[in-house]
């Protein structure tokens, strides 16, 4: 089979599905996570600035860090909380229908992560074997560990978001009770974390913002799909909200503009989260919600929806790898002469390539999504079988998070044998093993 007839395979895939997809769909929601993920690899591959260092190494730097003027754009490409915002809607979406049914917490959660946790165990283990072989080779392991840190750094969006799903009964449980009440509860503590972090530097206890943020941008989430931001003039007030405390807090608070890490800042409004981050979630959902009524409309033609299903179907794939294949293609052009890495970061020069370098790297993620995609689309389970233990999923959960923190935090090489850090990389796997059933089970009769 040609590429050509494997690629019109997959679009007559995609329009099967799209036309089977039920009336009751809410069809935005699979949009704005299509859309977000573009976002996300046009801001990482613009964003990145490789350039020769002038004794035959590299020079890695980012947008940025070279212009400050960028800084605004951040607000645009920043599309983590529409993730976690569509994430609170799924989330809302599937704990209901489990609670309706009476599945149980164990079976909803080992559903959950079977397609969150198989995905992410391929890219670590082959750089695992890259790094092992590269060390082999006499790479030194500072450019190992940068490398497959630039490449692995989006793994800790997962390592959050799990810890967000383990903890769904909870925030749902919440949301039911107290409704917006939750939401605003959250707001409040991860202002209270920051107000710790700036005047009394209680760094440490900022952390937690990873979890109290981002699951208030996920009760937004429980809102939509209770039916509490329909309509246009509840998201825009949310927006109105949003925004005007995001520009005071940036205008005449400690925070940054840039809602991305900035090298060599001392304050980060992501690393750890602020409560920055929720003012702009605020304004980016109010936004994108104000257009859900012209977009509904738009979704329901055929074309446009087979395409966000089949962006959808890929999604974890291209989350997962387009670092990677950004690293590889970089570390090659400077193999051979740093051929296309030549210009200043920032010159008309260096925009002209960067234009050749999107091309480049979509074509290169695309045997990346033909080899991997398979894996984000889980085998169905036989009928009938008992959920895994609620503590044996949990405990597994938490096992992977605390990896892929690692991972992302500090890439894979370490002391360990062949060059990798053991302590980072064991982790994610054992407790992958905890959540993923390995003994084959006899359906009860």
């Amino acid at each position: 089979m040609t590429n050509s007839d494997r690629q019109v395979g997959i679009w007559q895939r995609a329009l099967s599905m799209s036309r089977a997809t039920p009336e009751s769909r809410n069809r935005y929601v699979d949009f704005l996570r299509a859309v977000a993920i573009l976002f996300v690899i046009f801001g990482h591959w613009t964003a990145a600035a490789a350039y020769p260092d002038g004794n035959g190494g590299l020079s890695i730097t980012h947008l940025l860090e070279v212009t400050p003027k960028s800084h605004p754009f951040t607000w645009i490409i920043q599309v983590m909380p529409v993730f976690f915002f569509v994430g609170g809607f799924s989330n809302g979406v599937s704990w209901s229908a489990s609670l309706r049914k009476g599945t149980g917490y164990s079976k909803w959660l080992e559903a959950r992560l079977r397609r969150l946790i198989a995905p992410v165990l391929i890219p670590l283990a082959v750089w695992m074997v890259m790094g092992a072989i590269a060390h082999l080779c006499g790479v030194s392991p500072p450019w190992i560990g940068t490398g497959s840190k630039l490449a692995l750094i989006p793994i800790w969006f997962l390592a959050v978001y799990v810890v967000i799903a383990l903890l769904v009964p909870i925030t749902h449980l919440l949301w039911s009770r107290f409704g917006w009440y939750s939401f605003f509860a959250m707001a409040a503590l991860g202002g209270a974390l920051d107000i710790a972090f700036f005047m009394a530097d209680l760094h440490g206890l900022a952390w937690l913002n990873y979890v109290v943020i981002w699951s208030a941008v996920h009760q937004l989430g429980y809102a939509w799909h209770n039916d509490q931001l329909n309509g246009t003039s509840r998201p825009l007030w949310l927006a109105a909200i949003g925004g005007g405390l995001l520009v005071t807090l940036v205008q005449w608070g400690p925070y940054p503009l840039s809602m991305v890490s900035v090298p060599g800042e001392p304050v980060s409004n992501t690393l750890p989260p602020k409560v920055t981050l929720l003012c702009l979630g605020c304004l980016q959902i109010g936004l994108l919600l104000s257009l859900q009524s012209v977009m509904k409309r738009f979704l329901a033609s055929t074309k446009p929806w087979a395409l966000t299903v089949l962006v959808n179907g890929v999604i974890m794939t291209v989350f997962l790898w387009h670092m990677t294949v950004m690293v590889l293609f970089v570390g090659a052009a400077h193999l051979i002469g740093d051929l296309g890495l030549v210009a200043e970061p920032n010159s008309s020069a260096w925009w002209a390539q960067k234009v050749v370098w999107m091309l480049l790297l979509t074509a290169g993620l695309l045997p990346a999504i033909g080899l991997f995609g398979r894996f984000e689309r889980p085998k169905a389970q036989l009928p009938g079988l008992p959920p895994l233990p609620a503590w044996r999923l949990i405990l597994g959960s938490l096992l992977v998070c605390m990896g892929l923190a690692l991972v992302a935090y500090g890439g894979i090489a370490g002391d360990g044998p062949l060059g990798l850090r053991i302590v980072a990389l064991i982790p994610p796997f054992l407790g992958a093993g905890l959540t993923h059933r390995w003994s084959r089970e006899r359906q009860p009769i």
